[in-house]
């Protein structure tokens, strides 16, 4: 075996090719991940806290220890929030291609939460493990894999908003700066409370705003499944307002949602002290991500923007 190998190798070399590895996310690392981010140490990540702090020099030193470079002159992007010093993250892996690299992929979470809530059994800190350590752990893992494929053709934007419990601040931010700085954004996914499975659907999440663009069909085809559908409930409360796609949304026009498999219906800890590391489901979890990073893959290498707004 060890023979036919190495013969691979040197034929790889004289056709042009590389033996392929595939990457795996694990449970685990997503399990890690999310345990820090929602431990009591970081107090609930409330804006302009000690503990917000500490999050995101995690997440900076995980982007960095990934080779996702700052998209700016470092990764935070500051703005005040209601008189409060606040930033965002703002990471990017630059595209391969040498015009498709000009349009950007924006790949994003909110890693702020509530600080504390109504105490429960001595405890009042809201470690929001669901909301969002969840969607901020998906998308610094799918950061690492783009950063170890380097192969996306257009340019990827990882960022990590603040300041979304005092009202989508952080994105309202970020999508005014972008927009005035005439950022070429194809379209943005937005991961939001990705830590437990839906009951009784077919598909695995959900797109907030479904109806608006193709970007949930071209999702399915992209990775040939039944992946995402469309929540009644989440159309019903009109969360795609709710989160900070939409700030993206209303500067650019373009298809920019958010990913989540909670709407509610599901997990009874919203904003409550009981929202903690041990509710979640890893397995779910890593599996979600491997199955959407297919499709971002095609998001990134289309030659042409397929995912569009209806008319």
């Amino acid at each position: 075996m060890r023979g036919i190998f190495f013969l691979f190798l040197i034929l790889s070399t004289f056709i042009g090719c590389k033996p392929s590895k595939t990457i795996i996310i694990l449970s685990d690392e997503i399990k890690e991940s999310v345990i820090y981010l929602s431990s009591d140490d970081l107090a609930g990540r409330n804006t302009g806290t000690g503990g917000i702090e500490k999050a995101a020099k995690y997440i900076e030193q995980q982007l960095k220890s990934f080779g996702v470079k700052p998209y700016f002159e470092s990764y935070r992007d500051d703005f005040k929030a209601k008189g409060l010093d606040a930033f965002n993250i703002v990471g990017y892996i630059e595209g391969t291609d040498s015009k498709l690299k000009n349009e950007f992929v924006i790949i994003s979470a909110h890693y702020d939460h509530i600080g504390y809530a109504k105490a429960v059994d001595n405890d009042s800190i809201a470690n929001g493990a669901n909301d969002n350590a969840s969607g901020t752990s998906s998308v610094l893992a799918i950061a690492k894999y783009f950063a170890a494929k380097k192969k996306n053709k257009r340019s990827i934007m990882f960022v990590l908003f603040s300041a979304e419990e005092l009202g989508l601040l952080g994105s309202e931010h970020l999508a005014k700066r972008l927009k005035n700085e005439n950022l070429d954004l194809y379209s943005m996914l937005n991961f939001e409370m990705t830590g437990v499975p839906l009951k009784d659907r077919d598909y695995v999440a959900f797109l907030s705003g479904y109806d608006l663009s193709n970007m949930a069909s071209k999702i399915n085809e992209y990775v040939d499944s039944n992946l995402i559908g469309l929540s009644d409930i989440a159309k019903k409360y009109n969360l795609f307002v709710a989160s900070d796609n939409y700030a993206f949304y209303k500067e650019f026009g373009l298809p920019c949602q958010s990913l989540s498999s909670c709407d509610l219906s599901n997990y009874d800890y919203y904003h409550h002290v009981d929202d903690e590391a041990d509710k979640l489901d890893y397995d779910f979890m890593a599996s979600l991500i491997n199955k959407i990073i297919p499709a971002i893959e095609k998001m990134c290498d289309t030659p042409t923007k397929e995912i569009e707004m209806y008319e």
